[in-house]
């Protein structure tokens, strides 16, 4: 399994309404059929709720 990257993550976003809660995120990933790393990854980040997807990628990728 690969590390999740930018592209992956905006595919599994894809479709997402924001403002947006994190949990809500971790449904639409899973509803679009992101591999379990990347559900993992979004699941985990410390912020709670997120403005757009820019957010969302730095929360992921650089731990914001």
């Amino acid at each position: 399994m690969t590390k999740p990257n930018p592209t992956d993550l905006q595919k599994a976003l894809k479709g997402a309404s924001y403002p947006a809660d994190r949990q809500s995120l971790v449904e639409r990933a899973k509803e679009n059929g992101a591999d379990r790393e990347l559900v993992d990854e979004l699941s985990h980040v410390k912020k709670g709720s997120f403005e757009g997807p820019d957010e969302v990628q730095k929360a992921v990728f650089k731990g914001e």
